[in-house]
């Protein structure tokens, strides 16, 4: 059995505001517990106004007393902005507001330019040498241990003795999976992220790699896809134009907001732009639900993982939850 799970960037679509796209993480949370999915991670983006989460940790809190079984957490916390002590007080903290149901999701990336990470550095030069270190520091500290580091020894992380998040690590081309492995976390492969990049060694090295840790005893693979589905394959190719253009625009610098489908259907791709998104469907799943399952059925047959995480980035709210719905339909029926 395949669980699904959810990640959600809170777009904001064209004529919607930063606000409605919170309102709508809490609406999709609730929605996604009914329908049986398992967990639900909010991203971390700074900088950009096409995407509202840019405190992915407050959100899942608020989230987190709206709901009732689902798990939630980040997909990732962007570690190198943050001492490992605040991230380990962030994520006891939760831990004590929902025990069992946080998830500590960390990732390398910035999720944001490079104006945004000296900003939110106030200016100093950023860390990217020492980062599995401080993920070390932060996993010893939320599990009340002593880190070896010097500066953080004498500063436990409070509150102390809540029941411990799962941790896991994100990648998206590979590197990550020894590390994580070695860790006893969880690993979160962005599949949507580059075409070509998930691999099965990958997945293998991993398993090859995991020592039973605290926050995990055996080794725990999801996989984030993004998708667009609906009840005909027309339909479906309709409402993922805007998704299409705004991956070419992305791939040109630009982070706008998404357009509607009336919008994306007067856009003429140029050949070269008509190629890529071809080429991008490799990366962006469209079709009805059946056929996005078997897709992922298939892959879960090919590499192994235990969860897909489902991205749907959708004009409106409704058209976005019944993407959910749909794919709960085809692959939780007998959940």
């Amino acid at each position: 059995m395949m669980r699904l799970s959810v990640l959600d960037q809170a777009p904001v679509t064209t004529g919607h505001t930063p606000q409605q796209a919170v309102e709508y993480a809490v609406e999709l949370a609730q929605h996604a517990e009914k329908l049986g999915y398992d967990r639900m991670w909010m991203a971390e983006h700074h900088g950009s106004e096409a995407f509202a989460s840019s405190a992915p940790e407050i959100i899942a809190a608020y989230i987190a007393a709206k709901t009732d079984k689902i798990r939630l957490g980040t997909g990732g916390t962007m570690m190198m902005h943050y001492s490992p002590l605040k991230m380990a007080e962030v994520f006891k903290t939760l831990s004590a507001l929902a025990p069992g149901r946080i998830d500590y999701g960390v990732g390398r990336a910035p999720g944001g330019d490079q104006r945004s990470i000296y900003a939110l550095s106030q200016g100093n030069e950023p860390d990217f040498e020492h980062l599995y270190d401080k993920l070390d520091t932060a996993l010893d500290l939320i599990n009340d241990k002593l880190p070896d580091e010097e500066l953080y020894r004498y500063t436990p992380a409070s509150p102390q003795k809540v029941s411990l998040p799962e941790a896991w690590l994100l990648g998206s081309s590979g590197n990550s999976a020894i590390e994580a492995g070695r860790r006893g976390m969880g690993y979160s492969f962005a599949q949507f992220f580059m075409l070509g990049a998930m691999r099965k060694e990958i997945f293998d090295l991993y398993r090859h790699h995991f020592e039973p840790s605290e926050f995990m005893d055996k080794p725990e693979i999801s996989v984030a896809y993004l998708v667009t589905a609906a009840e005909s394959r027309e339909e479906a190719e309709y409402l993922a134009k805007p998704q299409d253009i705004a991956r070419i625009r992305l791939s040109q610098g630009r982070m706008d907001q998404l357009m509607t489908p009336e919008e994306a259907a007067d856009y003429q791709f140029t050949d070269e732009e008509q190629a890529a998104v071809t080429q991008n469907r490799g990366i962006h799943l469209v079709g009805t639900a059946a056929e996005v399952a078997d897709k992922l059925r298939q892959d879960q047959e090919t590499y192994g993982f235990q969860e897909a995480m489902i991205c749907s980035i959708q004009h409106t709210q409704k058209q976005r939850l019944n993407v959910y719905k749909l794919l709960a339909n085809e692959l939780l029926q007998d959940k």
